[in-house]
């Protein structure tokens, strides 16, 4: 049974319905018209719009704020931000901002494509957010600085940036790389490890480095003042002495050993598989705001290095070099080890004189200057070093050499050959009176490599021949007997390697320079020079060292042997003793070459890959031994298959290989091939602007 209060409130929801359903029959002639309007109203608000949320980043130490757009799919994203900063109503200067899509990890910079071209639908979740954010950035000299960056441009354009800012040429040599993970660091942070390289120089003061409307100024280029090589434009990032000319004092002995860490070649390709992608940004690739980056020179191919200019890039290189050497990343002889140890305390010396310190003791020769002159010289008819001597006449070598072809399961000696230098070419006899007839064997130069094989203290003075063939380089060793014959060999063979012969007037150059880099790695004093005191060293002997070394030696014993060194390289000044370190440092058998885990097609094992400024290395992983090299000189091309990750290259003579990455993706790999391809295409007739079209086209790849 129904209560009355139940029966009377059905009664009056049926009345109320009956009421409606009449009011919408007799006004059934407008119903339609009102209909029409309220169904295109629902439409206009169900379809066609939609909210959009988008963060917003201030200023640094503000909190950033939230906002709820409604727009369309066919709003630009020049509209949307102009929306947005209208909403927003706070007095800034917005033109740095960019819409970052966190999800997709992209930017939407193109202003005129809009929501639907990107794909931006009602559940994108959007950051209105500075481009140019500050970054830690770790110097070759380990110094750290801090710097506002662009996190929106390709890297390769921010290393640029980078370099203006440093005043560093030539910033297409350099890279940014991630630290490498260090477990110590994770289960137990060292006091000492830090220490040394805890201080931040913080450059990103008064909104950035330059004024507002330098940093983004495309035809800013940085002058340099001709006397000094330091920076002369009003874009100077300095005020006064710029701090990156300056060398960094040499680390305590037990700061150093915290530093030292043994490297396998499977680490070193751990490391390797760092290196930022030049293609993509820094945000794009899960870089944040005062992250920490190391800028280092990633290409070993140092073009057209010159005092004159390169104040800050030299010693940033020698920094590089100079800390390659005391933690061990590239092998070294002892011999080798105190010579660097020798230029280092040099170094340190004339970088602590308070006297004024010259980039050379050699007055500075104008090419063209001297072009004229020779050319004046000649119409005059005096006698004048020519550039090409009468090739006619070429000059050829003569020599009673060693030679030995190392073979698997065989130990035999060098053996004597009269050997024979002409044009490109060594041709060897069994003695010299068969010298008119066939030669043994006849070894073209061109397109190979020469790796010195020297200890001066052991008068050991070998050359090592990496001659291209077919399926790799075939290895020849040849044995000089002293000084003055390899140096004219290995000139010889240099300038052969490069299709050039001995009447090349720089031959007689390349001789000296050879003479005077084995006369630095004697350690003996010269004649007439007595023993030196060791009481005369102000610093520690064992900072110049590897802690390996340091440990090898008693500190007087190590001190003894670095002031014997030091007799010939004293006159030296500081910019000749930081090139002479890099030369040094580029005559090692390792120099340049990055490791990387692949796997070749075909094989199931993994190997390992080097890859030099001219050159493709196939090394067993077991033993470290090389097993067939390549020259870069003779590639046709390389591609990749990205569905696969697959690296495929052509050589001449139908040779090809192909390999996957175990250690990193293979873009890495790619740009590593292409980059030094792009670096041989420079040239010193052309401008200093950088290709970056033609770098991308060689380094890039879609992803």
């Amino acid at each position: 049974m129904l209560s009355l209060e139940t029966l009377n409130e059905q009664f009056i929801q049926k009345r109320n319905f009956c009421h409606r359903v009449c009011t919408v029959t007799r006004g059934s002639q407008q119903a339609p018209k009102n209909h029409s309007r309220l169904m295109a109203t629902a439409a206009e608000y169900g379809h066609n719009s939609w909210e959009l949320s988008i963060q917003v980043d201030q200023r640094e130490g503000d909190e950033g704020m939230k906002f709820k757009l409604r727009v369309k799919g066919d709003l630009h994203i020049g509209g949307l931000m102009l929306k947005l900063v209208e909403k927003i109503k706070a007095p800034q200067d917005w033109s740095d901002h960019a819409i970052w899509w966190e999800k997709k990890s992209c930017w939407l910079l193109k202003t005129h494509w809009t929501l639907d071209k990107y794909g931006v639908q009602a559940d994108a979740d959007l950051r209105y957010t500075p481009q140019h954010k500050p970054l830690c950035i770790q110097l070759p000299n380990m110094k750290t600085i801090k710097l506002r960056v662009s996190f929106s441009c390709v890297v390769f354009k921010t290393v640029a940036e980078i370099c203006k800012a440093l005043n560093i040429r030539r910033s297409e040599e350099l890279s940014l790389l991630k630290p490498p993970d260090d477990p110590k660091k994770k289960k137990k942070k060292d006091k000492g490890t830090e220490s040394a390289f805890d201080d931040i120089l913080n450059m990103d003061v008064a909104g950035g480095i330059y004024c507002s409307l330098g940093l983004y100024s495309k035809t800013m280029t940085p002058t340099y003042d001709p006397d000094s090589g330091s920076p002369a434009s009003s874009t100077s990032l300095w005020f006064g002495e710029n701090p990156m000319m300056a060398c960094q004092p040499n680390l305590p002995p037990e700061e150093l050993a915290k530093l030292y860490k043994p490297l396998t070649l499977e680490d070193k390709a751990a490391i390797n598989a760092g290196w930022l992608d030049s293609s993509r940004s820094l945000m794009e690739q899960g870089i944040q705001e005062n992250d920490r980056l190391l800028l280092r020179f990633k290409y070993h191919s140092f073009f057209d290095l010159n005092p004159k200019y390169d104040a800050v890039r030299i010693t940033q290189l020698y920094e590089q070099a100079r800390w390659a050497i005391l933690l061990e990343e590239i092998d070294c002889t002892e011999e080798e080890m105190l010579m660097f140890a020798s230029l280092q305390y040099h170094i340190c010396k004339l970088t602590l004189s308070t006297e004024p310190l010259t980039n050379s003791s050699e007055p500075e020769i104008d090419e063209v200057e001297a072009a004229l002159s020779n050319l004046e010289s000649t119409l005059e008819g005096r006698n004048a070093d020519k550039i090409l001597e009468d090739i006619t006449d070429i000059p050829k070598l003569e020599d009673m050499l060693k030679l030995f072809r190392p073979k698997r399961l065989t130990l035999k000696p060098y053996k004597e050959y009269w050997f024979v230098f002409r044009d490109t070419t060594i041709s060897y006899y069994k003695n010299k009176e068969s010298a008119n007839k066939e030669p043994i064997e006849q070894l073209h130069l061109r397109g190979c490599e020469v790796i010195p094989d020297v200890n001066v203290t052991e008068k050991k003075f070998g050359l090592k021949l990496l001659l291209p063939t077919a399926d790799g380089m075939n290895e020849i060793y040849i044995r000089c007997d002293n000084e003055t014959q390899y140096s004219k060999w290995k000139a010889a063979c240099m300038l052969a390697s490069k299709g050039k012969t001995m009447a090349y007037s720089s031959y007689r150059t390349e001789v000296k320079k050879i003479q005077s880099f084995l006369q630095m790695k004697s350690l003996a004093p010269p004649p007439g020079h007595a023993a030196p005191d060791v009481e005369s060293m102000e610093m520690n002997a064992e900072c110049f060292v590897s802690p390996r070394y340091a440990k090898k030696y008693k500190t007087k014993q190590l001190t003894t042997r670095i002031l014997e060194a030091l007799h010939n390289i004293s006159q030296l000044s500081l910019m000749e003793a930081k090139m002479r370190f890099i030369q040094a440092w580029q005559s090692l058998p390792e120099f340049g070459i990055k490791y990387y885990i692949v796997r070749f097609r075909g094989s199931k094992k993994d190997e390992l890959l080097g890859i030099s400024y001219n050159k493709l290395i196939r090394i067993d992983m077991s033993t470290g031994l090389p097993v067939t090299t390549w020259r870069f000189s003779n590639m046709k091309q390389w591609n990749v298959n990205w569905e696969i990750k697959q690296v495929t290259i052509e050589f001449d003579q139908s040779v090809s290989i192909a390999f996957s990455c175990q250690s990193c993706d293979c873009k890495v790999v790619h740009e590593y091939i292409g980059g030094y391809i792009f670096l041989s295409t420079r040239s010193k007739d052309q401008n200093e602007t950088l290709r970056e079209e033609l770098f991308h086209k060689l380094t890039g790849g879609q992803d």
